[in-house]
């Protein structure tokens, strides 16, 4: 299992974008990669269950996590959350 650790950026933002830790930390480890700007990897994953946000319900949330890799491990730096 790859290590993951959160850039002080991305922990400020994720309570506020609606996703946990271990929520960022499952994306990166078992997410679909994908190649992003500025030489970094982006992981999406989608989970399913019922998730209020803003005063509505959703079926799924989605994270997308933006990462680069030093150090032996995943260094993630944005996390981006849609529900739908």
């Amino acid at each position: 299992m790859e290590r993951v650790r959160l850039h002080p950026h991305a922990v400020d933002r994720i309570d506020i974008r609606g996703a946990s830790e271990a929520e960022v930390i499952a994306t990166v480890q078992s997410g679909e990669r994908f190649p992003a700007k500025h030489g970094r990897t982006g992981f999406r994953r989608n989970f399913p269950g019922a998730f209020t946000w803003r005063g509505r319900v959703f079926d799924t949330k989605q994270l997308e996590v933006y990462a680069v890799y030093e150090d032996e491990a995943w260094l993630a730096i944005a996390v981006i959350v849609k529900f739908f």
